[in-house]
């Protein structure tokens, strides 16, 4: 069955995590994603290894790990935005597309007649997906940004990670780029939304798409604690600014996480425990008193944890009823028995590396299901197709284009030779 998106063509100018993150997700739901990418270097996080897939002899490839994280599905093309034909081709190619999405500097496109003013000339119905660290306006609007310096300066990074006079103290940023991804995410719902407005109105728009502004809206109840007291949240390592207990906890031989969302839960965390009394105690009886005496709280339960292995508080703990669990490293996370049951690693064929593993969609779609027809492609691996395909160029003008240094084409050919 076709895709749910598999009647739009979609043109991929971004580079990274953000954007590529996006035209995946939309090439997952069956939208025909064109990647372009520069002559001879692509899209940066091509370079951006090790490690690097590895092939059936377990020799890295040239292929890194972090461009196939967000670029399957997708066609390759390689075409220089410097070169008077190349910009041709792409007005042509936008000119066919539903979609365009790019992370170039602000004005970074217009020098090139690439900008959504000079494209939506070209192409009314154009949704233009434009992604900047700061947004098209504003006091920072020409400064490059990247997702380290969003959680610095959005906020994040002073809510991460042990609190002041604690071991380890200091701010901290999350473990992945998790603002570039919550970008893709609304860069997808963004597009999605512009293009339901097109079916009434005809026409496309322009999606004006910052780092910071959604590294600002995630931080959700955090930002909403700030605006609702005027004071400012603080680091406090695992432990939840208004639920007691929700954070980690020692155990036997490592940690656990214990997550009680209201009173009956912890009543049944305190039987487990063998100290019904807790929940009785007018200090601990309601979530009220136990932030409020969340340090000697905590205290008596870590002196309960660390008495038996996390497997049998885990065990335990949801036999009662009480949300638990362990804290997995990414190799456990992918030998856990749900993970692999929800199917959330899926094998490819790939030209260098015979078979890739991929994190598969978390989407569940049950008439339009999420597909996986193309592997994170090789540079230029579909130049010649798409442009024969979608723009209906001849073999002669293609060559022409690539002799000229407008493209360059991966053969089929070179693409067999290197399976």
């Amino acid at each position: 069955m076709s895709g749910a998106l598999s009647h739009l063509k979609v043109l991929d100018l971004s580079r990274v995590l953000a954007g590529p993150m996006a035209g995946q997700i939309l090439a997952d739901l069956g939208a025909e994603v064109i990647k372009v990418e520069r002559l001879g270097l692509g899209d940066d996080t091509r370079a951006w290894g090790p490690p690097y897939l590895s092939d059936s002899d377990g020799q890295s490839t040239s292929e890194a790990a972090y461009f196939a994280t967000v670029n399957r599905n997708k066609k390759s093309v390689a075409i220089d935005l410097a070169h008077p034909e190349g910009q041709a081709l792409i007005r042509s190619l936008a000119a066919e597309c539903d979609v365009l999405i790019e992370n170039f500097k602000v004005d970074g496109l217009q020098r090139y007649g690439l900008d959504h003013a000079s494209l939506s000339k070209i192409n009314p119905r154009l949704v233009y997906c434009s992604i900047t660290g700061f947004g098209q306006d504003g006091p920072y609007a020409a400064r490059a940004g990247y997702d380290f310096l969003m959680q610095g300066l959005g906020g994040l990074m002073s809510i991460t990670g042990h609190g002041n006079g604690q071991p380890g103290a200091g701010p901290m940023k999350v473990g992945v780029a998790l603002t570039d991804v919550m970008t893709g995410l609304y860069a997808v719902i963004g597009v999605l939304a512009a293009l339901t407005a097109r079916g009434q109105s005809g026409k496309g728009q322009h999606i004006d798409l910052a780092l910071l502004d959604v590294q600002v809206a995630g931080l959700a109840n955090q930002a909403m604690n700030y605006l609702a007291t005027g004071v400012a949240p603080q680091r406090m390592g695992n432990s939840h600014p208004s639920i007691v207990p929700y954070q980690d906890f020692a155990t036997a031989d490592g940690f656990m996480i214990i997550a009680v969302g209201n009173d009956g839960q912890f009543a049944r965390l305190c039987q487990a425990l063998d100290h019904p009394q807790w929940a009785q105690d007018e200090r601990f009886a309601t979530n009220v008193a136990r932030v409020a005496n969340r340090v000697e709280l905590i205290s008596l339960l870590h002196a309960q944890t660390v008495g038996q292995t996390t497997a049998y508080w885990v065990s335990a703990l949801e036999q009662a009823g009480v949300p638990c669990g362990p804290i997995n490293d990414v190799a456990q996370v992918f030998d856990d028995p749900q993970v692999k049951a929800r199917g959330m690693r899926v094998d490819m064929a790939h030209p260098l590396a015979g078979n890739v593993a991929l994190v598969a969609s978390p989407l569940r779609l049950s008439q339009t299901p999420v597909s996986y027809r193309l592997a994170p492609p090789l540079l230029g691996q579909h130049t010649r197709s798409v442009l024969r395909d979608v723009l209906a160029l001849d073999d002669a003008r293609i060559d022409a284009l690539c002799s000229a240094g407008a493209i360059a084409c991966l053969e089929q050919a070179e693409v067999a030779a290197t399976s």
